[in-house]
């Protein structure tokens, strides 16, 4: 990967990776201090205080994303919501935040990082805040789209910023600090957020995210530069492809929820946002200023990683969707007990993300994905093995076992996919990672739920506790015969995987 030099070795940051980039001057403003102040300052430091500044942001942005879960039921009854439209409050989040990310190019590229990632957190601040206090569904559901809009545009910062500043050899190390980080958020969010709904009510949770974003604000105007090296020439925003990108995600996201009930309206939705999405890719082709350069897929570890990024997506999603459920339709354990399975796994994935880190200058990129994937289709098919007959701590291993997995492919994968692409596409290609593995994990939530569905059809059960021992056969079956179909497709990434390996340099 071509890297800049214009900054001597070990004094980069993220407003210091390189030379003078547009409205990136080295001169002092007024505002906050300059890159040559900070270096002063801080020296070699200053860019993992920044990368933790990034951090505590995103892990802010994935506990709003996660906390919110957990008070449904309650928004439900204080609204009066029915199923259809208490879903929107999860869904909103994810298609804006999915959404967002392919807009975090542009606006390093305009306005620099400093006012990017402080931008992005007041936005998710307010959110927080003004959500907390909605009178009413809408309201409430405009500040979850916001919070989605902030979510999206600060998930893919912290991989650039690692890119673009650290060397090679010091990338896997920052990888798993911050990996170990923000997968953490996930599993302490819902325990945080249930108490807080038993204790103060569902307002609560929203004003969770408010100090943590005055925290990292502060730490933001503390050790960002007003002079970004991340800013560049001030290209204008690719309006009609984000108006593409965003009817194809919204008709595709939908179009599989609304398979659940009404098959061909959900195949009509979902035909449109295939249609929207061809446009999109033609439409990028062609574009003076593309919202996704298409020249990112002309090199064959991106373009691999890519599709591995989306079947990760779509595994670590569909899992977290179909394991609790399983536990508690299938094989009647309470929601105390289906929800400490997943406890063990998420310390085993941040335990693991943590070593694989620092296994990337050593383990090639596409044998540790590879190991990560196999793992994670693993665990799968041995859950497709369960009866009521499975014990309890078995069910855990086999949990612990595809965290493990996720938690080898996540660093090798960003650093895999990125090396050899073009520093100038550096942001552009972190978007499109981030962006194609959530869109995957959105997608294969809706799948999971629509497999699902199908085999509980096919094996004439429903989706609910109770009945009799056949009752509950069938529902294992159908359960088990969706975790196999998800472990194959797992599996099939492995192909994809070893492409991510890099190409020999040819002898002069």
């Amino acid at each position: 990967m071509k890297r800049e030099s214009t900054a001597p070795a070990g004094t980069g940051s993220g407003e210091s990776g390189g030379g003078n980039h547009g409205g990136g001057g080295g001169g002092p403003r007024r505002g906050g201090p300059t890159r040559a102040q900070l270096r002063a300052r801080y020296g070699d430091r200053l860019r993992w205080l920044i990368l933790l500044t990034l951090m505590l942001g995103t892990v802010s942005s994935i506990v709003s994303s996660t906390i919110v879960n957990v008070a449904i039921p309650d928004l439900s009854r204080h609204f009066l919501l029915g199923q259809e439209r208490a879903q929107w409050v999860a869904a909103s989040f994810m298609i804006a935040m999915t959404l967002s990310m392919l807009l975090t190019p542009w606006l390093l590229n305009r306005y620099g990082l400093r006012r990017t990632f402080i931008g992005a957190l007041a936005l998710l601040g307010a959110g927080g805040l003004i959500g907390g206090v909605a009178p009413t569904f809408g309201v409430m559901l405009a500040m979850r789209v916001a919070e989605g809009v902030a979510a999206g545009i600060m998930q893919p910062l912290p991989n650039i910023f690692i890119l673009r500043v650290f060397d090679e050899r010091e990338q896997g190390k920052a990888l798993s600090l911050f990996g170990f980080g923000v997968v953490l958020a996930p599993a302490v969010g819902p325990s945080v957020g249930g108490f807080l709904v038993e204790t103060f009510g569902w307002r609560s949770i929203f004003f969770v995210v408010v100090p943590l974003t005055l925290i990292a604000l502060a730490m933001a105007r503390r050790f960002m530069a007003v002079d970004s090296a991340m800013m560049g020439e001030r290209k204008p925003l690719d309006w009609r492809g984000l108006m593409l990108v965003g009817v194809a995600t919204v008709s595709l996201l939908n179009g599989l929820v609304e398979m659940r009930g009404d098959v061909h309206s959900g195949i009509g939705l979902v035909a449109l946002g295939v249609v929207m999405l061809a446009g999109f890719v033609f439409w990028q082709l062609r574009a003076p200023y593309p919202l996704m350069n298409m020249r990112l897929y002309s090199y064959q570890q991106f373009s691999a990683g890519a599709i591995v990024a989306f079947i990760y997506g779509a595994g670590l999603f569909g899992s977290t969707y179909l394991l609790p459920v399983y536990m508690q339709m299938a094989l009647s354990y309470t929601p105390s007990a289906a929800g400490i399975v997943l406890m063990p796994a998420g310390v085993a994935l941040a335990v693991t993300i943590a070593v694989a880190g620092r296994l990337t200058s050593r383990v090639p990129p596409h044998r540790q994905v590879s190991f990560g994937l196999a793992l994670l289709a693993g665990s799968f098919l041995l859950m497709a093995t369960g009866s009521t007959a499975t014990p309890y701590l078995l069910l855990v291993l086999y949990a612990v076992i595809g965290r493990i997995g996720l938690g080898c492919v996540l660093p090798s994968l960003t650093m895999g996919s990125m090396r050899g692409v073009d520093f100038s596409m550096i942001a552009q290609g972190s978007s499109c990672i981030n962006f194609v593995r959530q869109l995957g994990g959105a997608i294969g939530v809706s799948l999971a739920g629509v497999g699902l569905q199908w085999r509980l059809a096919e094996h004439g059960a429903v989706l609910g506790k109770g009945g009799d021992v056949a009752a509950q056969a069938a529902r294992i079956q159908a359960f088990d015969e969706t975790f196999l179909a998800v472990g194959v497709v797992i599996a099939t990434a492995i192909l994809a995987a070893w492409r991510i390996r890099p190409r020999p340099v040819p002898a002069d």
